[in-house]
């Protein structure tokens, strides 16, 4: 009897797996053999899935940002007010960073070696970051249009709050700091200093 095989759980456990082994090891010490290992299947098998280890790493990256937008989109569509929203997505950000920090190493790590090799990283980056700056600038407009936020240059506000994203990310991820008070406090004062 033939054995059937669910072949999109087998590629998210495979990319479940292979995030964590990123994380473990990381990148440059990843193989697609241990990746095979690790999922319990043979590196055939995982040639059917993918075609080489920059592509598994790069949609398991994906997957994670695909996770990360569904929260955020739901915090985005409660019925809240546009500055209460607002500041939620922004915490959820930074709870992700928090819980994925040991990931951003990797990723850094990553972004190095597509630097090295003279391609922008700037181009990987954004890909990954540009449905979550449309969320930002939607909820920024809807709060002026509400009469909640002074008009501002949307554009500036967006950039404001999402520098503070990455401040995080260096903070948590190359200084290993484990304390996001601060920037609580620094979305609380950014968050009030463009409301009316």
């Amino acid at each position: 009897m033939a054995v059937v095989v669910e072949h999109d759980k087998r590629r998210k456990k495979i990319l479940d797996k292979s995030l964590d082994l990123f994380i473990e090891v990381g990148y440059e010490d990843v193989t697609f053999q241990k990746i095979a290992d690790r999922c319990g299947i043979t590196r055939t098998t995982l040639y059917i899935y993918f075609k080489n280890k920059r592509e598994i790493f790069m949609c398991s990256i994906k997957q994670l940002t695909s996770k990360l937008e569904e929260v955020l989109i739901s915090i985005a569509k409660k019925d809240l007010s546009c500055k209460d929203r607002l500041k939620e997505v922004l915490f959820g950000i930074l709870e992700c960073c928090m819980n994925h920090k040991k990931l951003f190493n990797v990723i850094l790590t990553y972004l190095l070696q597509v630097q090295k090799k003279g391609k922008n990283p700037a181009v990987k980056v954004r890909r990954r970051i540009i449905r979550l700056r449309h969320l930002l600038t939607s909820l920024l407009i809807d709060g002026i249009n509400a009469g909640e936020f002074k008009k501002i240059d949307v554009k500036a506000a967006n950039e404001l709050f999402y520098s503070l994203c990455e401040s995080a990310v260096f903070r948590l991820a190359i200084l290993d700091q484990n304390d996001l008070s601060e920037f609580d406090r620094t979305i609380e004062l950014a968050v009030a200093n463009i409301s009316v």
